[in-house]
């Protein structure tokens, strides 16, 4: 269990440093994504960016 703790944690650092890049590429903005405010605070729902980026993944590594 503590292995898939760090597993989490690691992608979640990855994700998080590469979310201003993928912003730039316009990933966050597709038709799809919902972004809301509420509480005083942003909130972004990427759900069409997550089906493109997990098509792509599971592309990637059918290849390899």
């Amino acid at each position: 269990m503590l292995r898939w703790l760090i597993v989490l944690f690691l992608a979640l650092m990855l994700i998080s440093w590469l979310t201003p890049l993928l912003q730039r590429m316009g990933f966050g903005r597709l038709p799809g994504d919902f972004r809301f405010r509420l509480g005083g605070r942003d909130w972004n729902v990427p759900l069409a960016s997550t089906l493109l980026l997990s098509l792509l993944a599971s592309l990637i590594a059918k290849w390899v």
